[in-house]
Formats: structure tokens, C-alpha cells, sequence
């Protein structure tokens, strides 16, 4: 068992190297944003204004992407995430001198969140196809359950210490934690991570259009993961509204504030936790496409109800934990699933033309929830009387109408899972 161990040590050596330290950066990053949202809807008190942050990040992602993994494809794919980090911290800099010389406004943060998603936008294919690189084909799935794993800590971390940080010593040191992390994961980058050129293909020369093109075609051609992604895309959907109403709800429901928000969050990222160790130590499962399904509907039909009907934070933390403990088992089995099936030299525009099919409607959604909870149903409930069934249903005051949204993605969210547990094209897949 131990030699095993060493084995598989010695065969990622690099990919954990790069795992961890981008890790650790990427906590940094979230500590802010989680501590910018909490400064941005304590200055205004809404919900579209915060939602606004995620829909400046997520836009040029989603308009760009496409043409990114062309440009991925033929570019080093190390020295691509060192400039794309190193613009993101300055982004990160920029904010920390504006707010010392009592400058900063929410604009400031739109238009770097802007900036900050276009650089993502370059730099996640490249990081896609670098994992791809430094592990061999037999550890994706252990690779996958890692990357899970990482993300879990991250989201447990985050509001614990983002929180800590903001209400005792302000928003300038977390920014500060966050700026270390990046010197970190540069330096690791930079000194201790060679990774290998990707074989090269007869394709090599096309423009950036036909190789955005190529992408396409590629997906046009296999339906099947092409549906799995269309169905990952309404899945995003009804996880960004929901993103965008959850702050609103928590710091506006009676027993909820900064520290229900918290310990939801951190529950949400044990629960991902306790499904990442899970996904990481079992044995692949018998059909990979039925476990995608099967856990997303699984997290669509609970955590949105027990929100909406929910007036505690135990509830609320319940919760998380339905919604959230099947989800690295999902995105692992899907990383495997599109590692295994898309060539290698193949993957980086394959995997922009999925970013910009998968997630365009991310933006769309926190835009959505922001003006159905600011807009829509706030306003309705906020006009209910105290003995109507909406009141008795989701309670009264602001966040009430939050809680009612949840009811509708909830719905929603259920209901469209079911035609793609249907559909022939994913389910062959399994078959190929």
C-alpha cells in the first residue's frame, strides 16, 4: 500500500505541486471577493448591485472563452497562467491602493472584475490542458477527486477567514492574505513546474476563428457530451440565481447576518468536502453519465425547498449539506468523462467552446436573480398583509421575498433535470 503511494506521489509530483499552490491562491482570491460582496451590499443594500460583481467577472469569460482556447492551444501553457495571474493581482492592487486613499467605489469594482475575468478567461484552458499534461490518464479520476477536494477547503475557508479578517481588521487585510497567496503560487509556477508541450496536430496553423471553429465542430459531432453540457449550462443557470438571492436572504432574514452567511458557506464547502474524500476513494462508478444526473437532481430537489420554507440558520445549514455533498461526485465523474473522450490536442478549444456554452448563462442568472429579488419578489411580499398564505408560506420582512424565489428554482431546477436523463445521445456515452 505504501509503495503504491509512492507510486502515485512520484507520477504527480508536478500536478500537486501546481495543485496546491494555485489553491492556496484561489482561497486568497475568494477571501476577497467574499469580503468585497460584504462591502459592496453594506453600502448599498441590494441585491442587483452584488450580483453585478459576479456578472462583470463572468461576461467577458463567457463572450471570449470561445477564442481563448485557440489561443491556449498555441501558446506555452505556463508562461499563459503566469501573465493571467500576474494581471489578476494587480486587478487585486489596484483595488487595495484605491480603498487606502478613500477612493473606492463599486464601479472601481466592476470594471476590474471585468478585467480579472478576461484574464481568466486565457488562463483556465491552459490550466485545464496543463493537468492533463503533468498526470497520467490513469489518475484523472484521483486527479479530479483533488481538484474537488481543493475547491471544498476553499469554499469551507473562505467566509471563516474572510469574515475573521474583515470584522477585525478590515478589508485591507484580506487583501493583503490574498496578495501573499499569489507571490506563493507564482513563485511554485515559476521555479519547481516544468510542464510539457502537448503533441501537435496537422490544425496547428489555423487562424484563431477556424480553430474556435474547430471546437465547435467538435461538439457538433459528439452530441452526446454536447447535451451533457447543454444541460450543465441550465444546471448554471439556476445556480447563479441562486448565488445571487442567497446573500440577500441571509443578511436580511431575522437570525441570519454576516455570521449565518458564514457558517452556511463553510457548511457548503464541508459537505463538498465530505463528497470529494468520498469521490476520491471509491472505485469509478458502473455509469459515470448516470451519476452526473442522479446527483445534480438529487441536489436541485432538496437545498432549494429547505431555503424557501427554512426560517433558521440549522435549516439553512441542512441545507447546504443536501445540496452540496453530491456535487464533487458530478464534477469529477464529468472531468473524467471529457479528459477520456476529447484527444488531447484537441482539449484546449474544446474546452473554451464548452466555457462559452456551459457558462453563458451564469451571468444571466446572477443578473436574473438580482432583478426577480430587488424587483419582483421583494416588492410583492413586502405589499402581502401579515395574515396572507405568502407570509405564513416564507415568512415577512425583507427576505421573504428571497425565500419565495428559492421555491421557483427549486422547481425549476428539478424539472429540467429530468429530459436529459431521457435524452440517447448522453446516455450512450457509456456505450462508446
Amino acid at each position: 500500500m505504501f509503495k503504491n503511494f509512492r507510486t502515485s506521489f512520484g507520477e504527480l509530483r508536478a500536478f500537486l505541486i501546481l495543485w496546491s499552490t494555485q489553491a492556496l491562491s484561489g482561497l486568497g482570491s475568494a477571501m476577497t471577493n467574499f469580503a468585497l460582496v460584504l462591502w459592496a451590499y453594506q453600502r448599498s443594500g441590494s441585491a442587483l448591485v452584488t450580483s453585478l460583481l459576479a456578472v462583470a467577472s463572468y461576461a467577458p469569460y463567457v463572450l471570449l472563452s470561445i477564442f481563448a482556447g485557440a489561443l491556449s492551444d498555441r501558446w506555452d501553457k505556463r508562461r499563459t497562467m503566469l501573465v493571467c495571474d500576474s494581471v489578476a493581482a494587480l486587478c487585486t492592487l489596484t483595488v487595495l491602493i484605491l480603498l487606502t486613499l478613500g477612493r473606492l467605489e463599486v464601479w472601481h469594482l466592476y470594471l476590474l472584475n471585468a478585467l480579472n475575468g478576461l484574464m481568466n478567461t486565457v488562463q483556465q484552458p491552459a490550466s485545464d490542458v496543463a493537468v492533463s499534461l503533468l498526470a497520467p490518464k490513469a489518475q484523472y479520476q484521483r486527479v479530479g477527486g483533488l481538484r474537488s477536494l481543493s475547491n471544498s477547503l476553499v469554499t469551507i475557508l473562505t467566509p471563516v477567514f474572510a469574515a475573521a479578517l474583515y470584522g477585525f481588521l478590515g478589508l485591507r487585510a484580506v487583501i493583503w492574505v490574498d496578495l501573499g497567496s499569489f507571490a506563493l503560487a507564482f513563485l511554485a509556477l515559476l521555479c519547481l513546474i516544468r510542464i510539457p508541450q502537448p503533441p501537435r496536430d496537422g490544425e496547428r496553423r489555423e487562424s484563431v476563428f477556424q480553430s474556435a471553429a474547430a471546437g465547435l465542430r467538435y461538439l457538433r459531432r459528439n452530441r452526446g457530451i454536447l447535451d451533457l453540457i447543454l444541460f450543465l449550462s441550465i444546471i448554471n443557470l439556476t445556480a447563479s440565481i441562486f448565488n445571487a438571492a442567497l446573500p440577500a436572504m441571509l443578511l436580511s432574514r431575522p437570525g441570519g447576518g454576516e455570521r449565518a452567511l458564514a457558517l452556511v458557506n463553510t457548511v457548503t464547502g464541508l459537505a463538498s468536502l465530505a463528497g470529494s474524500v468520498l469521490v476520491s476513494l471509491l472505485p469509478a462508478p458502473k455509469s459515470r453519465v448516470k451519476a452526473i444526473l442522479n446527483s445534480l437532481l438529487f441536489s436541485m430537489s432538496t437545498e432549494n425547498f429547505l431555503l424557501a420554507f427554512g426560517r433558521s440558520t440549522p435549516v439553512w445549514c441542512l441545507a447546504a449539506v443536501l445540496g452540496w455533498l453530491f456535487i464533487p461526485v458530478m464534477n469529477a465523474n464529468m472531468d473524467v468523462l471529457l479528459r477520456t473522450k476529447i484527444p488531447l490536442e484537441m482539449q484546449g478549444r474544446v474546452y473554451s467552446a464548452r466555457n462559452t456554452l456551459q457558462f453563458f448563462t451564469i451571468p444571466l442568472g446572477y443578473l436574473l436573480g438580482g432583478l426577480l429579488t430587488d424587483r419582483v419578489f421583494e416588492p410583492f411580499m413586502a405589499a402581502q398583509g401579515p395574515r396572507s398564505l405568502w407570509v405564513l408560506l416564507f415568512g415577512g420582512g425583507k427576505g421573504s421575498g428571497a425565500a419565495m424565489l428559492f421555491l421557483v428554482i427549486g422547481l425549476f431546477g428539478s424539472l429540467s433535470c429530468l429530459p436529459f436523463r431521457a435524452d440517447r445521445h448522453i446516455r450512450r456515452l457509456e456505450e462508446e
